[in-house]
């Protein structure tokens, strides 16, 4: 770090999609704004450069869950907002000529099993009762669900505009580089402690006046933050480019994201080279939120994914990539975005896995709240929401095991009954779902 600049305006602690983006709207409402961004290791290592690459509308907290909290008009108003966010980064991808491989072709998740079913109907019919419509998301016939992903076995799916694939690692590291024009990224520089006034990393400290933490599943690494959030570690696989003949019979004509409607979440998408790109859960969480480069590597549960995805998939495929790594859970399930004058601290993060385009908002309502402006985003339900702290150990480890289990146990039963399960629904209620 360079001494001569050791005294900003503005810091903010990680260099993936939450702290670039506010670093980016930050600098181009107020260029004469001193900003430093600090990163432990290089811009995008962290669930920015390694995700699924759905940049979704999705939202883990449910209408019902907001509307209990902040009215129906509220949880409308997030969701509304979350689906903007897929349009309007799309847009700046475009105005900004962003490397991403963007393809705006909505989601559509499967229901192969009655169940699944009864919860696409479900699912659909509570959008209806806040007033989504069927260009927001709709049920799709059996006909309809194998035209998009022509999976066997599939009784329907929903379908829902709001989502677009793309190369997460392309877009963080290009819009790094955008922003490196602009205003100094510090990587290879850990940050060990937010203290008033000053940052501390391994390398000296950096006097600030506000500080921006946006570290997402890495949070626990910093002083006092073990129990903000839980590292939650999601793994994927790729494949070999697949023949044109393939995908005439796969389907994803549009580079649909795809998953099914099971407990434990899987996620996947054609990429713009060719390949199918499938992750999912099911790693363990480790316990005292311990984040490790090992713990990337599950090869039983790169088993499971690569058995998965050829169960969902017409095609012969092979296998040529396999990585993984932390996101960011708190403890109800709720993303969050904030910013408290009085300490000088801001804060986002906890997106659950759908943290592309959540980022992007965040990091716009970031720079709105540090300028002090008064806009429509900085009143939505999200801002300012306070999590409770996850468990402290071993209530924490046994707690995110046995809900892991828990869910796989439950998939298990509704393959072999045909019948929903109650765990899971018990199990969901207890984490906070």
């Amino acid at each position: 770090m360079d001494p001569a600049r050791r005294v900003v305006d503005v810091a903010i602690v990680g260099a993936g999609y939450t702290g670039l983006w506010t670093g980016y709207f930050l600098h181009r409402a107020d260029p004469g704004l001193r900003i430093a961004i600090l990163e432990a290791e290089v811009a995008g290592f962290g669930a920015s450069g390694r995700n699924g690459g759905w940049c979704s509308g999705l939202y883990p907290v449910s209408l019902p869950r907001l509307a209990a909290a902040h009215g129906p008009d509220q949880a409308v108003r997030q969701y509304r907002a979350m689906h903007a966010a897929v349009a309007e980064l799309g847009a700046l991808i475009s105005d900004e000529g962003l490397a991403a491989d963007w393809a705006h072709g909505g989601t559509v998740s499967l229901a192969r099993s009655v169940p699944q079913l009864d919860r696409a109907r479900a699912e659909v019919a509570e959008a209806r009762e806040f007033g989504f419509g069927e260009d927001d998301l709709r049920l799709l016939d059996p006909a309809e669900a194998r035209q998009r992903l022509a999976a066997p076995g599939v009784l329907g799916g929903v379908f829902s505009p709001h989502c677009a694939a793309l190369h997460p690692a392309k877009l963080v590291r290009s819009l790094a580089a955008r922003v490196a024009d602009r205003l100094p990224i510090y990587e290879r520089t850990p940050v060990l402690a937010i203290e008033p006034g000053r940052v501390r990393t391994a390398h000296g400290d950096l006097r600030t006046d506000l500080t921006i933490r946006a570290t997402e599943g890495f949070t626990p690494t910093l002083q006092g933050e073990t129990r903000t959030v839980a590292p939650v570690y999601s793994l994927m696989v790729a494949t070999a480019p697949l023949t044109e003949e393939a995908w005439q019979r796969i389907g994803l004509a549009d580079r649909e994201t795809f998953s099914d409607l099971r407990h434990l979440i899987i996620y996947g998408q054609r990429t713009a080279d060719g390949r199918l790109a499938f992750g999912g859960r099911g790693a363990p969480y480790h316990f005292g939120s311990r984040i490790r480069p090992g713990y990337d590597q599950v090869p039983p549960v790169f088993a499971a994914l690569r058995r998965t995805l050829h169960d969902l998939v017409p095609a012969e495929l092979t296998f040529s990539h396999q990585w993984g790594g932390p996101l960011g859970v708190s403890r109800d399930w709720h993303p969050a975005v904030g910013f408290d004058r009085s300490t000088g601290r801001g804060w986002a993060g906890g997106y659950v896995g759908d943290g592309v385009a959540a980022s992007f908002l965040a990091g716009r309502t970031l720079a709105d709240l540090v300028l002090g402006r008064q806009t429509d985003r900085c009143t939505l339900p999200w801002v300012n929401h306070r999590s409770p702290r996850w468990e402290p150990e071993p209530l924490r480890w046994l707690g995110a095991n046995l809900g892991l289990r828990a869910m796989t146990w439950a998939d298990d039963r509704e393959r072999r009954t045909g019948r929903p399960s109650g765990l899971a629904r018990l199990t969901e209620r207890l984490l906070g779902r």
